[in-house]
């Protein structure tokens, strides 16, 4: 696999191995040992899997406490999918990345802990799957503002497409407001 460091430290693209033939594809999304010879040490307790239409936007999702990394792919489809630094001790606070994550690119990301996480479907579709290092804790999800001009996502919107939102999403807080990482 190849790993490609971002501009924020700790978010890394990786690009797995893709074996192909006439008959499709196979590529293992993970492998304990092969992420480990790339440093990657991480432990995955969950797995989710998430299907959505075009113009939808699901985050910035984050926890203060379980806080989780997260491992990201998509298996239908595009989506454009961020993270921002929320580690206050950072010289990259408040920053964000984006990357296209497609079917056909087979691109993953590795969002660590202390990120806000979410994306914005660019297909008519997609399906989005991703590993957790810890569960899901509703009790200590926060949401960023995905629109919040401090940080400044460039979202690739769909021209003429509405962008869809959770009522959770919509309340997300502005950075200057939210509570972040130490």
């Amino acid at each position: 696999m190849n790993v490609i460091e971002t501009s924020l430290p700790g978010v890394l693209v990786i690009e797995p191995k893709v074996f192909g033939d006439t008959r499709g594809f196979f590529l293992e999304s993970w492998n304990e040992q092969e992420f480990a010879k790339a440093g990657l040490t991480m432990k995955f307790v969950q797995d989710n899997h998430s299907l959505s239409t075009q113009g939808t936007l699901r985050g910035m999702h984050y926890q203060l406490n379980h806080t989780q990394g997260k491992l990201v792919r998509v298996t239908q489809g595009e989506v454009f999918d961020v993270a921002v630094d929320l580690r206050r001790s950072s010289s990259t606070f408040g920053r964000w990345f984006g990357a296209s994550l497609t079917a056909e690119n087979r691109r993953m990301l590795w969002v660590p802990e202390g990120f806000a996480h979410g994306f914005y479907v660019m297909s008519p579709q997609a399906e989005f799957q991703y590993k957790c290092t810890d569960f899901y804790d509703p009790g200590s999800e926060q949401s960023l503002a995905w629109d919040d001009p401090a940080v400044g996502i460039r979202w690739p919107l769909v021209p003429g497409v509405e962008t869809l939102l959770s009522a959770k999403d919509r309340q997300g807080k502005a950075l200057g407001d939210a509570r972040v990482f130490a």
